[in-house]
Order: C-alpha cells, then sequence, then structure tokens
C-alpha cells in the first residue's frame, strides 16, 4: 500500500483531524453511513475521540506518533495497560479547545511477544525506506511496507489480532468516536444500540454491547468493523478494516464530565476489528 504524501508541518488541528477521518472513511464506509443516519434525524455528531495503532519500536512508537498531535496543540493526559493484549497506551486532550477530539495511541509491546513476531515486525520496518518514519504525515501513511502476503497475515493473526490489523493497515485512525452526551435523541447507549440494530448495524458483543457502567464513569459500544477487500499475492481477501464508536460520559464529584478512559471496557473494544466476531 502506498503512503499518503501530505505536508503536515503546514497543516493546523483541524486539517490533521479532517485527513484522518477522509482516510479513515475510505475504508469504513459503514461511518458515513451512520453519520447521515443520525443527522437526519436532527443530530448534529460531536467527535469524543480518535484512537490510532502502533508498535513500541523505536523508529514508530507512541513517542513517534504523537509528534503531529502535540506540535498541534494536544498534551498527554492518561497512560493504559492491557496485559493480555500486550497493549500499552496513551491519551491525549488539547491544551486550549475543549471541543477538539481526544487522541489515544496505543502501542502493541514488541518485547511481550514471541521472537516469531518480533522479527516479523522487525523485518517489515526494516524493509522501509527508514526516512518514512522520520516524516510528520506517518501517522496518515497507511501501511509503508509490501503487506501483500496473507501467509505473513495469519500468521500474525495467530498470536495478536492487532499485529495482524497493522500488518493490513498500518498508520491511520483505527476509529472515530461518536459523543452520546452530544446527541439529542437518544439519552442512553441502549437506544442509540437498538436504533443502529434496527438499521442492521451490527454491534460488538464481546464483554456485552455497553462496556463499562455509569459507576465507572464511562459507557462504550462500538459496531463490528467493516470488511474490506485486500488484494493479497494468494487472491483478494476480505480483511476487518475499522469501526465506529459511541461513547457516553459521566460527572465526576466536582460536577465535570469524566475525561479518562477504562481499560477494561477499551480492551472489549479493541475486539471490534477481531475476525472471530465476525462469523
Amino acid at each position: 500500500m502506498s503512503y499518503l504524501l501530505i505536508n503536515i508541518s503546514i497543516m493546523n488541528k483541524d486539517l490533521l483531524l479532517s485527513k484522518l477521518w477522509e482516510q479513515y472513511t475510505s475504508i469504513t464506509p459503514s461511518a458515513k453511513k451512520i453519520h447521515s443516519l443520525l443527522e437526519e434525524k436532527g443530530e448534529k455528531i460531536e467527535n469524543d475521540h480518535i484512537a490510532i495503532r502502533t508498535f513500541n519500536d523505536a523508529r514508530v512508537n507512541i513517542a513517534v506518533l504523537e509528534k503531529p498531535f502535540v506540535k498541534a496543540g494536544y498534551v498527554s493526559k492518561g497512560e493504559y495497560v492491557f496485559e493480555s493484549k500486550k497493549l500499552f497506551a496513551r491519551h491525549y486532550e488539547h491544551a486550549t479547545d475543549n471541543t477538539a477530539p481526544r487522541i489515544f495511541i496505543s502501542e502493541l509491546e514488541l518485547e511481550k511477544c514471541s521472537e516469531e513476531l518480533q522479527l516479523s515486525v522487525k523485518e517489515l520496518l526494516d524493509s522501509c525506506d527508514q526516512s518514512v518514519f522520520e516524516k510528520e504525515d506517518l501517522v496518515l501513511s497507511g501501511a509503508v511496507w509490501n503487506a501483500n502476503s496473507f501467509e505473513t497475515y495469519n500468521t500474525l493473526l495467530d498470536e495478536s489480532e492487532y499485529a495482524a490489523w497493522m500488518y493490513v493497515y498500518g498508520f491511520r485512525a483505527n476509529h472515530f468516536t461518536i459523543n452520546v452526551n452530544a446527541l439529542t435523541n437518544f439519552s442512553n447507549l441502549e437506544e442509540l444500540n437498538s436504533f443502529l440494530k434496527e438499521s442492521n448495524w451490527r454491534m460488538n458483543a464481546s464483554g456485552g454491547e455497553i462496556k463499562g457502567t455509569p459507576a465507572q464513569l464511562l459507557e462504550q459500544s462500538s459496531t463490528l468493523a467493516d470488511l474490506n477487500a485486500i488484494k493479497f499475492d494468494e487472491g483478494t481477501k476480505e480483511i476487518p478494516s475499522c469501526y465506529y464508536e459511541f461513547a457516553l460520559r459521566y460527572p465526576m464529584e466536582n460536577g465535570e464530565l469524566y475525561q479518562g478512559f477504562v481499560a477494561s471496557s477499551a480492551d472489549k473494544i479493541f475486539e471490534s476489528t477481531d475476525v472471530k466476531l465476525q462469523s
């Protein structure tokens, strides 16, 4: 897959976010359809957060992918660990614009994975023109390596769905998230989920359709990822791409809405791209 040549150094926050949306919806047509469906009901969609995936290799880790966001005014606010999936993540909030979506960047902790997976990822990154990793538009670049082997995809999938997804799709928004608090026709996630299912959208039921509780100050749900046709050497295969998430936040003791994330809930949201949930 070729990567986008965009001079992000002259890109402001809004343009960066719009480019991420454009790239995301190009392989996630359901997001645009759901967006339009809600707008037809009179909703004005606000974005809660955008999620991005990577590896913790020093060439492409969180410290690398955060750069354009930090340059655009974002600051790190929270850290999260996902033991079973071998992931670490940080979330970012804009320093001056409280209407800007949060940014959630996760990375696969390679040292916790098998030697075979570590070698596969190293070979992928080594195969690239190393100057690619220095570009400020890396976050918009997709797969900058040759992702043409279905055998490699399946080998990675056997150990880590996250790694297999990264192999195919690379650097891009993994999902966008609708801020349910800003919706006017739905008072809770149950109502929104029911509406989406009545419109024939499939929801991620791993750990229950709604992840989190009011006591945890955050409830989340998501669709299952779209299936995208990928051309491998072995032929064209349908591979889960990205999904749309929905977040409802609750007030803390000081009356302000909770701004962070709940690791146990996010762990199940990650599974929206899992091949096993598509059957």
